[in-house]
């Protein structure tokens, strides 16, 4: 049957694009559902602040009657003010292993980016770089991440066949836990305190990261602003993420570095790994899927890096070992076997560099694609 694209007009068409993936990946050992609660936030107009800057469309392909697939066009004019880039982006894109659905969609982000005189389209991306960035192109028998995408083996194979080509890759790294801190990292890192009169912070409540937390976000953007896409986050997109996700932090997971001045010079936030408890709540938290999740949060030997940041004053004078000699502290406190570095820019020798004096493995491979539209 002929294959037909609607457009997300509606709460009720957002819940179903929404909703599709679950359905897409239910037979999955390997894909970690995100919370609903957390997609509709981000994906509606009154509750994302990037919509202040991004024009934005969603839409669903219909087969036989059924939906077949989603995808997401987003233009970040911030993005485009600062890379002199006129490139619109994917994402959220899902579909059935058909590929008269896969293009059918594309062809409609496409021709929509060409009406609105962009030159290229790249994806899968986010509003921000804090949303889910990459597709799958190695590692499809590893179990997914809460922030990464999972998708299935068919997906590079149809956006290679209908002319996306690579842009940049990431790589994930498997970490083997030590069972001891490494000598060498602990001496480092003790010189290094010393010498630049640094001190680690401690706290015992998530919400005495509170008064950090924006110092935290301005780290990040100084020590990502080269980086590939990246646009630093505004004021409100800031404290969105301070209020929604800093309660949920387990401190004892954090390593926050501090100058003589309490001004944060270096951060590393893990946490447990929600993978298998997202999936058995099946990214719900309610009436009780919760438990799940606080069961894992609690007790788990699988850890999750979700981000580091040291500002670039800082770099390459030995403050990254203050951080890893915190997080091998961790590891053994909380008897982590493992950890997943998640995505790391394939070309971004200095991070990868961190993981030399530890047991690994890359298992993953994720790729942003362009097409340019001429």
């Amino acid at each position: 049957m002929e294959v037909k694209i609607k457009e997300v007009a509606s709460k009720r068409g957002m819940k179903k694009f929404i909703s599709f993936p679950y359905k897409l990946y239910s037979g999955s050992k390997y894909w970690v559902p995100p919370l609903r609660f957390d997609e509709m936030n981000t994906l509606r107009r009154d509750k994302n602040p990037a919509f202040d800057f991004c024009d934005v469309k969603y839409w669903l392909a219909y087969k036989d009657g059924k939906i077949a697939g989603r995808i997401a066009g987003i233009i970040n004019r911030r993005y485009i003010e600062k890379w002199k880039n006129k490139y619109a982006r994917f994402g959220w894109i899902d579909f059935i292993d058909d590929e008269s659905v896969s293009k059918l969609l594309l062809d409609k982000v496409e021709n929509w980016a060409r009406e609105n005189g962009m030159e290229a389209i790249q994806g899968p991306l986010g509003f921000t770089d804090l949303d889910y960035e990459g597709m799958l192109v190695e590692g499809f028998e590893e179990l997914g991440t809460m922030v990464a995408i999972y998708n299935y083996p068919y997906y590079p194979v149809h956006l290679e066949k209908f002319g996306y080509e690579k842009d940049v890759d990431w790589i994930e790294f498997e970490i083997k836990a030590p069972q001891e801190v490494p000598e060498r990292i602990d001496k480092v890192a003790n010189i290094v305190l010393k010498k630049q009169n640094l001190r680690v912070l401690k706290v015992k409540k998530s919400k005495e990261l509170i008064p950090y937390a924006k110092d935290m976000f301005h780290v990040l953007d100084i020590a990502y602003r080269d980086l590939f896409g990246f646009v630093p986050l505004t004021d409100k997109q800031v404290d969105l993420y301070i209020k929604q996700y800093f309660g949920f932090i387990r401190p004892d997971y954090i390593s926050i570095v501090l100058d003589k001045n309490d001004r944060v010079v270096a951060f590393a936030i893990t946490m447990p790994s929600l993978s298998r408890a997202l999936q058995k709540s099946n990214g719900r938290l309610f009436p009780f899927e919760f438990i799940h999740l606080l069961k894992a949060m609690k007790k788990n030997d699988l850890i999750d890096l979700c981000l580091i940041g040291v500002l670039p004053e800082f770099q390459g004078k030995g403050v990254n070992a203050i951080l890893f000699n915190e997080l091998t502290k961790i590891f053994i406190n909380n008897n982590i076997a493992k950890a997943e570095s998640n995505p790391e820019l394939e070309e971004n020798y200095k991070v990868q560099a961190q993981w030399k004096l530890f047991e690994k493995r890359q298992h993953k491979r994720r790729r942003c694609y362009i097409k340019h539209l001429n």
